[in-house]
């Protein structure tokens, strides 16, 4: 019967009737009503989070993953076993796959928290599928490991080749300028979507597969593989097979989704020329581990960040070039000189040893080397101004050239409505060079940010072969579509931001060059306005879901996450300016032999319930200060001690018994994966750890000032 809070398989997590024995008891009762053996249930668990659905042709594939994930799990030694939860089609939605994406990282968490397992696979694909699973994993703490359905083949219309959804828009568009019939729109319909599988262009689920495997979660080489191929399958076997490899590791995603990773796959991001959504999403999946993004930060990085990836919308391939030319890898190595290569992944190696390892490059026309970029700077663009002061972002990859500067006409729609309800009258007075505004989709406005965003273009300019005007709203667009289009502009204008002020035939300029939105208008017209706008009133017929949702959704700069989900602070933001990289503070705990012993590989406290729970709240890990140090001796030797300013010193400490003997005793707190930390973490942090100080456990917590080019801790691995 269970002893202890170190558990494992079926004995974490027992329901809860007062007696744990009898709990265990009736637990396995019943599983071995499914025909399982003893020794089938002594096998550590990999849970296989399952999100097929009849109503999401993105996931199609699921029973075939399914399947070879089981089969890499019980080749590796594990038991696996399926589970389901919510699963989110885009088109079968409704009213918006963003409105729900919060509700599925809950639902995963909580199933992920409920039932017994040692590690899970996560199988997402279409948009938000992907984004919910890691935000839920994350709060949740389990080793998981995210595998993606991949993305769908291309067909062909006529003799062109087609793939949804960049050429279904661009269908769309020709069909509502007149350009092609109701019998030839009938037949593309029906050549856009081949096969099962996500989008087949540089959408949204492609970006968030990409930022998966930049991130570390998902094996190297799982982004590309087409839905439909023996490649796909064989990526779904080795998952399973790793994922019980992360167990004896405990490869937890906090350990794996740390700062450094997280602006790895901002670089990524950018450099896919990949989905303004994606933004949003990686924002509240770092958020769900203390990690903010600064907006200003990250347009910093993206002006020296090129767009590599010849594919639509950006360029003209698709995914399933993509993976014929190398995968994600080889834009990864064009990056090197720009990613944290010591980022972990769920391997167990670094970034840096999986790039080395993968297949040698090869001539190929889709991946274009870091000096000869398909844009010159990342794909996306934050902007700022009276209209969008706390940030707005722009896909500039993906923009018209000769928009990207321009001043206009405001033609304003109050919301998706009225936008529906006259965008195609012929008496709307618009012209070319007017800028469009739509109003009220944002969060809270729609509610839930529908793609809206990518407003048409006014059937009567579309009929006299207009192609793009500068769009602007609080909302989102899809990641496959293309234009001028300003998006996520916050705050949004059902909660009073500058964008619910803005009236018909107001001028606005846009300078994506000077990164900045601007309303024309004197600063005393505008507080004018902002003082007349209605009081926000609650909608007194909201329950349930929608009025949770109403109350506690947060702003696009924010993820559009609940506010009661993310990390209760922030322990590190990205992407860090050079500077914050000097000093910074660390903290370590001296405890008792006794309890250093237990500790020792026991990266979250287990063993210490109160300890474990601090470490847990603060997103921290322990690891002893011993095996750090013969950790930096082993690099040094590997690498050459040339690098290693300690390696004497430190080689000299662990050869010395009386040294073992007091750093084994000693534990050094990592936040976030990260050995320093911001000095108001570290105060919060020891303040919280001195109150388990106690002659036979914790002995002491000291704080220090440290500098971590020359620690001689690196981190855990």
């Amino acid at each position: 019967m269970p002893n202890g809070s170190n558990r494992t398989g079926l004995r974490q997590g027992l329901t809860n009737y007062g007696d744990e024995g009898f709990s265990l008891f009736l637990r396995k009762a019943f599983i071995k009503g499914a025909g399982y053996t003893d020794d089938a249930l002594s096998r550590p668990i990999v849970a296989i989070a399952n999100t097929g659905s009849a109503y999401n042709p993105c996931h199609g594939n699921a029973p075939q993953l399914i399947d070879a994930i089981r089969r890499g799990v019980m080749l590796a030694g594990g038991l696996p076993v399926e589970f389901p939860t919510i699963s989110i089609a885009e088109s079968f939605s409704h009213p918006t796959s963003m409105y729900l994406r919060n509700l599925m990282s809950m639902d995963t968490e909580e199933m992920i928290r409920a039932q017994p397992m040692d590690a899970v696979v996560l199988i997402g694909g279409c948009d938000k599928t992907v984004p919910a699973q890691l935000m839920g994993a994350a709060a949740a703490g389990v080793p998981a490991i995210q595998l993606v359905t991949g993305a769908m083949l291309t067909g062909s219309h006529r003799g062109e080749r087609v793939g949804a959804c960049t050429d279904c828009r661009r269908f769309w568009a020709s069909f509502r300028g007149d350009q092609i019939d109701a019998e030839e729109i009938d037949a593309v319909n029906d050549r856009l979507v081949p096969t099962v599988g996500t989008c087949s262009v540089m959408g949204t689920a492609s970006t968030m597969a990409c930022i998966a495997e930049a991130l570390g979660i998902m094996l190297p080489g799982g982004a590309s593989p087409p839905a439909v191929s023996a490649d796909r399958i064989r990526i779904a076997e080795r998952t399973g097979a790793q994922a019980v490899a992360m167990i004896g590791a405990q490869l937890t995603p906090a350990r794996i989704l740390t700062p450094h990773a997280i602006e790895n796959a901002l670089r990524v991001l950018l450099a896919i020329g990949g989905s303004t959504n994606g933004l949003i999403h990686l924002t509240a999946i770092a958020g769900r581990l203390g990690i903010r993004i600064d907006l200003d930060a990250l347009d910093r990085i993206a002006r020296d960040t090129p767009v590599l990836v010849d594919l639509k919308p950006s360029g003209q391939h698709y995914m399933e070039d993509l993976h014929r030319a190398g995968g994600l890898a080889v834009v990864m190595r064009e990056l090197k000189p720009l990613l944290h290569l010591d980022a972990l992944t769920v391997t167990g190696r670094t970034l840096g040893e999986e790039l080395d390892a993968a297949p040698a490059p090869f001539g190929q026309d889709v991946v274009r080397p870091l000096a000869r970029p398909i844009y010159p700077q990342g794909g996306l663009a934050v902007l700022r101004g009276n209209l969008a002061p706390g940030g707005a972002i722009v896909k500039q990859s993906a923009a018209s050239a000769a928009l990207m500067e321009h001043e206009g006409r405001a033609v304003v729609f109050e919301d998706a409505e009225d936008l529906a309800r006259r965008i195609d009258d012929p008496d709307l007075d618009v012209r070319a060079d007017d800028v469009l505004v739509l109003k009220r989709i944002g969060p809270v406005g729609a509610p839930g940010m529908p793609e809206a965003g990518y407003i048409p273009v006014p059937r009567k300019l579309a009929r006299q072969g207009v192609k793009d005007m500068v769009r602007i709203s609080d909302g989102r667009m899809s990641g496959t579509a293309a234009g001028t289009i300003v998006l996520h502009v916050t705050p949004e204008a059902a909660i009073g931001g500058p964008l619910a002020i803005v009236r018909d035939g107001d001028r606005i300029r846009l300078s994506v060059a000077r990164r900045s939105l601007d309303l024309l208008v004197g600063a005393d017209e505008i507080a004018a306005r902002v003082a007349a706008l209605p009081p926000r009133v609650e909608d007194p017929d909201a329950r349930g879901y929608r009025k949770l949702f109403l109350a506690t959704i947060t702003q696009a700069d924010e993820g559009c996450d609940f506010d009661f989900l993310k990390a209760p602070r922030v322990v590190a933001t990205v992407p860090r300016e050079p500077e914050d990289e000097a000093w910074r503070y660390q903290l370590r705990l001296t405890v008792s032999e006794a309890l250093a012993g237990a500790l020792r590989g026991d990266h979250a406290a287990s063993v210490h319930p109160p300890l474990g729970d601090v470490l847990r709240r603060f997103r921290a890990t322990l690891v002893c200060q011993l095996d750090a140090f013969a950790g930096y001796v082993r690099e040094a030797e590997q690498n050459g001690p040339d690098g290693y300013p300690l390696y004497r010193w430190t080689r000299a400490t662990i050869g010395n018994p009386d040294k073992q003997a007091r750093y084994l005793r000693s534990f050094t707190v990592y936040v976030g994966g990260e050995q320093v930390y911001p000095r108001d973490v570290a105060d919060a942090l020891e303040a919280e750890l001195r109150k388990l100080v106690e002659p036979e456990g914790i002995t002491a917590v000291t704080k220090f000032d440290t500098n971590p080019a020359n620690s001689p801790q690196p981190p855990a691995q």
